[in-house]
């Protein structure tokens, strides 16, 4: 049995304020979904990806900005974090943890710039929506055993 991650929901405050976000990240536009009492539902996927995000109001009872660690995957952290930057989103610089492996809320172990030997999924960097939900940058350019 396969399972394959679809989608994931994204807590705002204010969907059009996000909506003009993800806008400016160039990302499809799916579905943008209006119901009653001011309920909406906008369906987005990144570039290049399978799965998908939705930005909404009232899927969830997550306060809103509470999604953290959303990994998108690049082939160059460096080309990806200055296509962001340019649209206006700000971004941290490129980094990676100094005792290796992934970022955690503790940020005293980051180090700036890509890991040494610019070492497959360990250089990264992060942006956040108007709410704070919040996505992570990972340059993976050689796979593990096992992965596509």
């Amino acid at each position: 049995m396969d399972y394959k991650l679809e989608l994931i929901i994204l807590p705002v405050s204010d969907v059009e304020r996000a909506k003009a976000f993800y806008d400016k990240l160039d990302w499809r536009l799916d579905v943008d979904i209006k119901g009653e009492d001011g309920f909406r539902a906008v369906h987005y996927t990144p570039t290049g990806s399978a799965a998908s995000i939705i930005i909404s109001n009232g899927l969830t009872d997550a306060a809103p900005g509470s999604t953290r660690g959303t990994y998108l995957v690049v082939d160059d952290v460096e080309a990806a974090r200055a296509d962001i930057a340019a649209r206006g989103i700000e971004i941290t610089e490129v980094f990676h943890e100094a005792e290796g492996g992934i970022p955690s809320v503790k940020t005293d172990g980051r180090t700036p710039g890509l890991a040494p030997e610019r070492a497959s999924y360990f250089s990264f960097a992060i942006f956040q929506d108007p709410d704070g939900n919040e996505f992570i940058l990972q340059e993976i350019t050689t796979r593990f055993p096992g992965r596509v």
